[in-house]
């Protein structure tokens, strides 16, 4: 995957626990959690506003880009 959740890590940096994120910006912990993990398609403006604002950081704080190397090219044209 080219897009990289650093979600824990700003977590850790901040001390916030992510039941406590989550009951925050009115997501469920589960919801939360697959974030956290890469494990979703999309995540709307709102939510990531609403972290950004609560553990005070940017968007490019929590989402990395890294750049796909041949062989994962290779494994998704297959």
């Amino acid at each position: 995957m080219a897009i990289v959740v650093r979600l824990d890590l700003m977590l850790a940096r901040r001390k916030v626990r992510s039941n406590e994120l989550a009951r925050a910006i009115g997501v469920t912990p589960s919801n939360l959690s697959l974030l956290k993990s890469g494990h979703v398609k999309g995540v709307r403006f709102e939510t990531l506003n609403a972290i950004c604002a609560y553990l005070d950081c940017q968007p490019g704080d929590l989402l990395e880009h890294v750049p796909d190397t041949g062989e994962d090219r290779l494994r998704n044209t297959a």
